[in-house]
């Protein structure tokens, strides 16, 4: 079909082929569920040997091409490389002729809204930036984790709706995410989920450092309810010796952290800080077990004992 004959995106056929660029943990598993509604997965590059395996895994019988043959078989591209390389890899797509006229080129860069597609813009493609907000552990299971899942919806308002039926065929919830504010949006989302994965795995380092057998098993309840006190609740879900004001509860813990695990201390200082100044903000923290607890806080250990509670 030439240039001039290509169709309207309004008056697409529902079913697409999709194409793949970057066979990370990502873009196999949103093709993969895509191919569960009705597309058809034709093309995928990858340059590691993980990532072939895992698009061989996950996208059976589908061709493993160079990324611009990728372009040139597909209707849909999804672009799933890492942030950083996601520009260039635009620039390039585009200065060398790949991105065609009426094509939908997707990524799913949290930082970036749509206008790093800029360049593929202008050659004629229909830009989406749709960021899962989820994990991904690069097997099948990524697929079942997409049901319900929200996605960050960045795309200029005429594709807005082909945006967002794109999310809901892959079982997803789309979240309109305005341009100027996906560096936030996705700030957010990694204090949440990356820096969760950290303190859990150093808990059950300190865990098994004490004697713990099976500390997943002892956090998993508990962490379980945090979050969904926490997710219900906001601040008023805040519990334990820094929201109660104990600060000598809090500089043994420093003590024990120093003498076992230093390398954790910066950590809970920080996280315990932040958690002092929330608790105090929504009245949780009483003023007067605050200035003892800061000075913990602030100080470490040093003359907490005389001060402490």
């Amino acid at each position: 079909m030439s240039t001039s004959q290509q169709p309207d995106p309004r008056d697409r056929p529902a079913r697409l082929t999709v194409g793949v660029v970057g066979a990370g943990r990502v873009g196999p598993a949103l093709a993969a569920s895509l191919q569960l509604a009705g597309h058809r997965p034709v093309a995928v590059s990858g340059v590691s040997d993980t990532s072939r395996r895992r698009a061989a895994q996950m996208l059976p019988d589908v061709p493993l091409v160079p990324p611009a043959e990728v372009l040139a078989r597909a209707e849909l591209v999804l672009l799933t490389v890492p942030d950083d390389a996601l520009p260039e890899l635009v620039e390039g797509l585009a200065e060398t002729g790949a991105v065609r006229p009426g094509q939908l080129l997707v990524h799913t860069s949290g930082r970036y809204g749509a206008k790093v597609l800029d360049p593929a813009l202008r050659a004629g493609a229909l830009p989406l930036a749709l960021h899962p907000a989820m994990t991904f552990t690069g097997t099948p299971v990524d697929v079942q984790r997409l049901a319900g899942c929200s996605f960050g919806v960045t795309a200029p308002e005429e594709l807005r709706l082909a945006a967002e039926a794109l999310v809901i065929e892959m079982g997803g919830e789309p979240e309109w995410i305005a341009e100027d504010m996906r560096p936030l949006y996705h700030a957010a989302l990694a204090l949440g989920a990356n820096h969760l994965v950290t303190l859990v795995a150093q808990s059950m380092e300190l865990l098994r450092e004490a004697g713990v057998t099976a500390p997943d098993r002892m956090l998993g309840p508990l962490l379980g309810a945090a979050l969904d006190n926490a997710l219900r609740s906001g601040d008023a879900a805040l519990t334990g010796p820094v929201a109660r004001g104990d600060a000598g509860t809090v500089a043994a813990h420093v003590t024990e952290l120093r003498r076992h695990a230093p390398q954790t201390v910066a950590g809970y200082l920080a996280m315990a800080r932040a958690t002092a100044d929330r608790a105090l903000a929504h009245g949780l923290l009483k003023p007067e077990l605050a200035e003892d607890l800061l000075g913990v806080l602030a100080h470490g250990t040093d003359g907490a004992e005389g001060g402490a509670r």
